[in-house]
């Protein structure tokens, strides 16, 4: 059963070509990655962009210029090849989505790979939660807001956001989980009222799929590793290379060590 795939399978799957969608729910108990290679002469702006705002851009590893192979995220990672679907943006804008970017990789370019809010769905679900969009088989509703990250030299723009709806009592026990993962978003940044963060239609997510509110559930939002996408947009580098919302670099690294007592 693919839920059932190592990281190295799942992984080998996407280089060969065999596996394409979002890996939300895949590969249970390992890290996830969003990711952002810029060219060496950005890397230090963003870099600090990530520093200056840790809760949407929770930094776990940055490769070697020009290295393609992330040895310390796991077994034979190569960085072109292992993600289902990547983007590619030419002066902050979107240009192409592919799922190989062998033919597109410079000897300039630095890889940051950074938490992403998937890591933390274990154990919401281990803890007895629904996550919605695992339940209903989708990709997790994301939302531009109106909250300013912190900029950093051509870096800046509005934070992403992801959603997750609970009832009152479950919504206190993902808020007490979720801090305790600051190195893949940590806490929510809002619960309740949507239109006090600039969203005003859930059903109608900037990234991802919408998930269905039952009655006496609120919205919790954390924050989201799409948000280096808005300030790429903001920031026009002449070549940038993300992840599509959703389609995660695979780690070997446990979650388990991204908690914190």
């Amino acid at each position: 059963m693919l839920s059932q795939l190592t990281p190295n399978e799942l992984r080998l799957m996407i280089r060969n070509g065999h596996f394409d969608g979002m890996t939300s729910g895949y590969c249970q108990g390992f890290i996830q990655c969003n990711l952002v290679i810029l060219p060496a002469d950005w890397a230090e702006d963003f870099l600090g962009f990530c520093k200056a705002n840790p809760k949407p851009c929770p930094l776990i590893s940055k490769s070697v210029i020009g290295d393609p192979i992330l040895a310390d995220l796991g077994k034979d990672i190569d960085i072109r090849s292992d993600i289902s679907r990547y983007r590619i943006f030419k002066h902050g804008e979107l240009c192409r989505e592919v799922r190989d970017i062998t033919d597109v990789w410079q000897d300039n370019l630095v890889a940051f790979l950074l938490g992403c809010s998937f890591s933390f769905e274990e154990a919401l679900i281990s803890s007895g939660l629904e996550v919605r969009n695992i339940s209903q088989g989708v990709n997790v509703p994301m939302y531009r807001s109106d909250i300013d990250c912190q900029p950093f030299g051509a870096f800046y723009g509005k934070m992403v956001v992801s959603m997750r709806p609970f009832n009152s009592s479950d919504s206190e026990l993902a808020k007490q989980i979720s801090t305790r993962f600051p190195k893949v978003h940590g806490a929510p940044i809002h619960h309740g009222n949507p239109s006090e963060i600039g969203i005003f239609d859930l059903n109608k997510p900037d990234y991802g799929d919408a998930v269905n509110l039952k009655e006496g559930e609120e919205p919790l939002f954390w924050a989201c590793g799409v948000t280096p996408q808005v300030a790429l947009e903001q920031a026009k580098p002449p070549l940038c290379i993300t992840h599509s919302p959703g389609c995660m670099l695979v780690t070997d690294l446990l979650n388990s060590t991204l908690e914190q007592a």
